[in-house]
């Protein structure tokens, strides 16, 4: 077997921890020595070590929590920020910055939400190749600059422009380290080490919201996103200065796997999440809104909607993800997106404030499983183990369609004239969770067959 051959044929290091035994991957060290590509040809990263010198994730030390630590700071400036938008979202409509629909206004998070796994994808090879510092260097300095952009614009297509595509490519920067350092780190601790990383999401989506609402009456919403900026900025420090790749990947994956379209439960899997992202989406942009012009809450009380939702949001992305190591992502998630679309419905009978934050904070948890069990469960999909970056890449590209459509999709139902068709609304998003949750159920099935007690 040459040099060539073996590499195309060994796992990906980057996922190591999760595919293979400490013991099996002591039998590949051999292996590993000889296909290793020299850190002079390969190394963009002054602190990546030699591939030949390691042998498995540590699953613990100082160092790899470390890791834990840059990882939630990268949720924490990711989907925290996608989480925050339910709050712009409500300001917008307000007409204090320009006059739009909800459906057009929507467009503004659609593309901050669609863009995040769509760079991510692209940037995969990029991490590949050893340059993890410039990434996160790149995403973070488009995150903070995209934050004073925002803080200038007096119109609809300057906040497209700066908060749609800047601020969501910089997430998309960000996103492929969120996810491929840990797996590096941590092997039966990996659920663990990635539901608390995935925390910072839900943190991110509790602590902006409040700091813009404190401030935006007491120097205006200018300031209040620059301040927004320079926090960003402080907290993005960490994973520059903390995150560290152990190993390179004896080769870049490629962007696209074409042999991924032909593989029956990957696309499968993706056209759910597909349609349960359009779903989702309903319950990250317009609950406040809801509230506010349903008139079952104040001002005060719809902007604060935001942070309650996060605050169950990190409970169902932590919890979960702690216990697929030992029940199986696929069996939580089915669940998951059942609840979320169950409640959905339930926003329409929530008609007082007590109801409707209970509907809330349920509504976060379970779209807090959506979030962080997909991840794994296109790991546990994969037959080639050595494709599974590109795969997870892929797949996530090609479900945040179901972002991009849903919360204009949302908009065009809910209407432009008074009264606002919320009952509408939720059934679409209700329906489509639904769909998405049977569509799950069968996956489950198929893989299983119909033993209930069952790791899937």
């Amino acid at each position: 077997m040459t040099q060539e051959t073996k590499r195309l044929t060994e796992p990906d290091p980057i996922l190591t921890g999760i595919l293979t035994s400490p013991a099996s991957e002591k039998g590949n060290e051999n292996n590993n020595e000889q296909t290793s590509v020299p850190i002079s040809q390969r190394q963009r990263d002054p602190e990546i070590e030699r591939a030949n010198t390691i042998s498995g994730p540590p699953d613990g030390g100082l160092q790899a929590w470390l890791q834990v630590v840059g990882g939630f700071m990268l949720f924490f400036n990711t989907w925290g920020l996608l989480n925050t938008f339910a709050v712009y979202q409500t300001y917008y409509e307000s007409g204090a910055l320009f006059t739009k629909s909800s459906s057009d206004i929507s467009w503004i998070g659609s593309l901050q939400s669609f863009l995040l796994p769509l760079v991510g994808a692209v940037a995969g090879p990029i991490y590949d190749r050893g340059y993890l510092r410039p990434l996160l260097v790149v995403g973070s300095f488009l995150v903070v600059f995209g934050h004073m952009m925002l803080s200038l614009c007096n119109s609809y297509w300057e906040v497209i422009l700066a908060q749609g595509f800047c601020i969501g490519i910089g997430a998309g920067c960000l996103f492929v380290p969120c996810v491929a350092v840990l797996p590096q780190w941590f092997s039966s601790r990996l659920g663990m080490a990635l539901g608390l990383a995935v925390a910072g999401s839900s943190s991110g989506g509790i602590i902006y919201p409040i700091v813009l609402y404190r401030l935006v009456d007491q120097i205006g919403f200018g300031w209040s996103v620059r301040v927004l900026g320079f926090l960003a900025l402080c907290t993005l420090l960490f994973p520059v200065f903390l995150l560290k790749m152990r190993v390179i990947p004896p080769k870049a994956r490629a962007i696209i796997d074409w042999s991924a379209f032909v593989d029956v439960q990957f696309m499968y899997f993706v056209v759910a999440l597909l349609i349960a992202y359009m779903g989702l989406i309903v319950t990250i942009f317009y609950p406040p809104f809801s509230g506010l012009d349903r008139h079952i809450l104040d001002d005060r009380m719809a902007f604060y909607v935001v942070p309650i939702f996060n605050a169950g949001s990190c409970f169902g992305r932590t919890i979960p993800n702690i216990l697929s190591d030992s029940l199986g992502p696929l069996n939580l998630l089915v669940p998951g997106v059942l609840m979320v679309g169950v409640l959905l419905f339930c926003m329409i009978a929530a008609t007082t404030e007590g109801s409707l934050i209970v509907v809330i904070i349920l509504l976060g948890f379970f779209s807090g499983v959506i979030i962080g069990l997909p991840p794994l469960v296109f790991v546990s999909l994969a037959k080639d183990k050595s494709k599974i970056g590109t795969r997870v890449g892929m797949g996530f590209s090609l479900a945040s369609v179901g972002f991009l459509a849903g919360g204009p999709g949302g908009g065009n139902i809910l209407g432009q004239n008074e009264p606002l068709d919320w009952t509408g609304l939720y059934v679409y998003g209700g329906v489509v969770c639904c769909v998405a949750a049977v569509m799950l159920t069968g996956l489950r099935c198929y893989r299983t067959g119909f033993q209930v007690f069952v790791k899937a």
